[in-house]
This record gives C-alpha cells, sequence and structure tokens, in this order.
C-alpha cells in the first residue's frame, strides 16, 4: 500500500509539474507576444512622430511648393489652380440665386434669398436627389438632363419669401467636385470621373455648356453665373459671414485647401489682371508630398493598394478616407507576428477600409473605464470577441497615434498658408485678424483631431500670432457658397441701397 502511495503522490506531483511548465511556458509565450506587439506599437509611433523642428519643415516645404506651383503648369505636385473667382461675396449681394451641388451619388439643389448687408441670407431652401445607379455610366445627355428635370421641379416650388425680378433671369453656382480644367469663372473641361461615375461622352466636354443645354431642353431660363469645387465655395460662404476669412481648408473624407493671393504674384497668369487685384487659388493640396513627411511602411503599402498609385500622398495621411485604414493594417501586423488576438489572425483584419474613421474616432472617444466602446467595435467590425482590457488600451493608443500625425501636418500645412500670405507674423502698429474657414465631416466630427489641430497650429504660430489667427467652422460651403458666388459674379450690378 505504501508503494502504490508513493506511486501516486510521484504520478501527481509530475502532473503538477507538468501542468505548472505549461502555465510558464505559455506566460513565457504570452510575455513574448506582448513585447514584439509593443516593439510594433514602439516603432510605428516613433516613425509617425511629429516634433515642432519637422512640422516647420513641413510648412516650409508646403511654401516653396505653392510658388513652384504658381510660377508654371507642372511646376510643382500642388497644382495651385487659378480659379478665376476675383470677386468674393461682401454681404452686399441682393437676389434670388440657386445652387447645384453635384460631387457624388447624391446632388443638391439649394435657393437663397439674399437681403443685403442687413437682410443677408433672408430665406434658404433646400432638396436632395439621389442619382439612379445607371445614369452613373450613361450618357452625358441623360445625366444631365435628370439633373435639369429635377433642378425645373424644384424651381416650381418657389413660393413665399424669393422674388425674381421682373425680365431678370435665374442664376445658378454650380459646385461641380470632379476633376476639372477651368477655363474662366464659368466654364471648364471634365478632366475624368471619379466616385464610380464613368460616362466617357462627357470627358473633355465643358460641363457649363452640358448643363446649360439639358436646361435649355427643360425650358428653364437659368444662367450658370459660376462653376466652382467645394473648397472654393467654403471659402467664399465663410467670407460672406466674415470678412476675415483668407483661407478654406476642407478634412473631411478627402481633404484640399484653398486660399486667396495677390494676382500679381501668379507667375503663370497671364491675362489681364483682375480689377479686384486678387484671385482664389484651388491648390489641390492632397497631392503635396515632401520628404520631411513622416510616411511609415503602413502608409506605403496603403499606396501601392491604391487606384492612384504615388498620388494623394498628403491626403492619404490625413484625411477621413485613410486613417481608420492605417490602424487597421497596423492591428494586422500585430496580429500577424505577435498573435496579438491569439493564435490566429481574425480573417476580417486583411479587409480594406473595413476600418471606417467614424469607427476610428468612436474607438479614440472611449472614456469608459473598461473601454466597452473599443470592445464593441473590435467584434462588430473584426469579429474579435474577448479582448483584455490592456489590448483595448493598445487599440486606442494606435487610434491617437495616427489621428495625432494627421492633425499636426494638417496644422503644419495650414501654417505653410499663413507663411505665403504673410499671415505668419504680426506687423507692428497693424491690426490683424485672419480666419481659416474650416469644413468636412473629419474636422466636425472627430474632435480629437480638430482640437489637436487647433493647439498645434497655436503652438507652431506662438502665443502673440497665434491671437491673430481664428479656426472657423463653415459649415455646407459646397451649397451656399456656390450660390454666393453666382450672386458676387451676377449679370446685374449690385443696386447700392440709399442711405
Amino acid at each position: 500500500m505504501g508503494k502504490v502511495t508513493v506511486g501516486v503522490t510521484i504520478v501527481c506531483a509530475a502532473a503538477v509539474c507538468a501542468a505548472a511548465t505549461l502555465i510558464v511556458r505559455h506566460r513565457m509565450k504570452s510575455s513574448g507576444r506582448w513585447t514584439k506587439a509593443m516593439s510594433i506599437l514602439k516603432e510605428f509611433e516613433e516613425k509617425c512622430a511629429t516634433p515642432i523642428g519637422k512640422l516647420r519643415q513641413v510648412a516650409d516645404a508646403m511654401t516653396v511648393e505653392m510658388h513652384a506651383g504658381l510660377a508654371s503648369e507642372g511646376g510643382s505636385k500642388l497644382k495651385m489652380l487659378i480659379s478665376y473667382v476675383d470677386n468674393l461675396p461682401t454681404g452686399d449681394e441682393h437676389g434670388l440665386f440657386y445652387a447645384l451641388d453635384l460631387g457624388g451619388t447624391n446632388f443638391r439643389v439649394l435657393r437663397v434669398q439674399l437681403g443685403g448687408r442687413d437682410g443677408r441670407v433672408a430665406k434658404q431652401e433646400f432638396t436632395e436627389v439621389s442619382i439612379p445607379p445607371e445614369l452613373m455610366t450613361a450618357t452625358s445627355s441623360e445625366l444631365f438632363d435628370f439633373i435639369a428635370k429635377e433642378l425645373a421641379r424644384f424651381i416650381a416650388t418657389e413660393g413665399e419669401g424669393f422674388f425674381l425680378p421682373p425680365g431678370s433671369q435665374r442664376e445658378l453656382g454650380f459646385t461641380f467636385s470632379f476633376p476639372v480644367k477651368q477655363l474662366s469663372i464659368g466654364s471648364g473641361t471634365l478632366i475624368r470621373w471619379t466616385k464610380g461615375f464613368s460616362i466617357d461622352d462627357a470627358v473633355d466636354k465643358d460641363v457649363v455648356v452640358e448643363l446649360t443645354k439639358a436646361l435649355d431642353r427643360q425650358g428653364i431660363d437659368m444662367r450658370v453665373a459660376a462653376l466652382v469645387n467645394d473648397t472654393i465655395g467654403t471659402l467664399a460662404g465663410g467670407k460672406y459671414f466674415n470678412n476675415d476669412v483668407a483661407a478654406a481648408v476642407i478634412l473631411g473624407t478627402g481633404t484640399n485647401a484653398a486660399y486667396v493671393e495677390r494676382a500679381h504674384a501668379i507667375p503663370k497668369w497671364h491675362g489681364l489682371l483682375p480689377k479686384s487685384g486678387e484671385m482664389v487659388i484651388n491648390m489641390e493640396w492632397g497631392n503635396f508630398r515632401s520628404s520631411h513627411l513622416p510616411v511609415t511602411e503602413y502608409d506605403q503599402a496603403l499606396d501601392q493598394e491604391s487606384l492612384n498609385v504615388g498620388e494623394q500622398i498628403f491626403e492619404k495621411i490625413i484625411s477621413g478616407m485613410y486613417l481608420g485604414d492605417i490602424v487597421r493594417r497596423v492591428l494586422c501586423k500585430m496580429a500577424e507576428e505577435a498573435e496579438f488576438f491569439g493564435d490566429v489572425v481574425p480573417p476580417k483584419l486583411k479587409t480594406q477600409f473595413i476600418l471606417r474613421t467614424p469607427e476610428m474616432s468612436a474607438m479614440h472617444h472611449d472614456t469608459s473605464p473598461d473601454l466597452r466602446v473599443v470592445a464593441s467595435k473590435l467584434k462588430d467590425i473584426f469579429g474579435i470577441s474577448s479582448t483584455s482590457l490592456k489590448t483595448r488600451e493598445v487599440v486606442k493608443e494606435i487610434c491617437n497615434i495616427v489621428a495625432t500625425r494627421g492633425a499636426r501636418l494638417s496644422a503644419a500645412g495650414i501654417l505653410g498658408i499663413l507663411k505665403k500670405m504673410g499671415k505668419d507674423t504680426v506687423k507692428e502698429g497693424e491690426k490683424q485678424r485672419t480666419v481659416i474657414a474650416m469644413d468636412g465631416g473629419l474636422f466636425e466630427h472627430y474632435t480629437e483631431f480638430s482640437s489637436c489641430l487647433e493647439s498645434t497650429l497655436n503652438e507652431l504660430l506662438g502665443d502673440e500670432v497665434a491671437h491673430t489667427v481664428v479656426i472657423e467652422h463653415a459649415n455646407d460651403g459646397s451649397g451656399i457658397g456656390a450660390a454666393l458666388l453666382a450672386a458676387s459674379h451676377s449679370q446685374y450690378p449690385v443696386v447700392e441701397e440709399s442711405l
């Protein structure tokens, strides 16, 4: 019996030792995984670093590229497109004006009644229409006929509070957010379609002529007074409500900037100088690139897998279309190389753009003690159901690193514009106030991003200058801004109000 007891004891002891060994090995393996994951995180954080010195280099590079783009066509990655907008709204505009905003699978038509400096926007109405998918690949006349019919229907509902003087022609601002070669304030040829449109017979055609022909076919007497993009619309809308607005930046799905330039500072401008002495420049700043940009292996992979390889590098680092996917790529590497989410890599982690920036923002803004929002997003989006708190903390930190880099680089870009305009210093004895009109869902809804952008810009400018530069949210530039530009480029002169 004694021998049996000893034998059982030895077997049990061996089993305990084996179990302990397994636990130790598991812990060592877990520890090794965690160390590897932390190594990936640390390297990513270092590569994304944006110290003030680097941001100043980015701002200087932006200014240099702006000069180059203004000097000659193709002189820079920044196109610095001449918009032909040389009269921004002043607030004196009167009358009824329409806007058509075509930039995706929906379009909007809008009307405003302007009442001059006192009345401002007396009344406004709009409607939104979905474009049938088949029209996105039909013919130019079919698409524009559909738009003109909807516009005719909207005009027919023009009611009380809207007034068109007898004998006057209605005027419209046309926001067309596709690549266009602008020929004048009221004309531009389509370079190519994006966003799922593919209508071959519209390419190289003047989109204003195409729209006007469709309006004529519907019996609508309407003049397209201004062809603009959404960034210039935002600038116009901002300027109308605040005369100190000098630039506009869109930070949404994509990104762009526009600003007011002195006409004599545009060497590639060969026409007569405008009476105002100014010209709005559409920078197309999403295409900015510089050796000073902190580009990581994840950004390079995203670019290589994109439809426009080597293009829009700045946009791919700072805009809403891409931020979530950068986070996904870092998590995917951690899963593959450090078994961050267990022995099996969650299959959905390999799906491009499955993590959208609004979901990334929700995780970044999670303040619950157990980070339950992060947990639910990981489960709903990637099918990752059980995560530890420290794993969720790492996910939130990756969101923070990506958003912080994007926000700080955006601030550096704005500093570059301010430097070009000479607004980055305070001139003695001069009252100075510069307003940047901002729009776009990323800026509007991603609070951590927008507050980081503003604090970084203040840090770059220093206290004295920071007090003279204001960032204002200018909502709906692509709509009301286009109507205001139709007003400031109206064929009917503004009649001064009697005192």
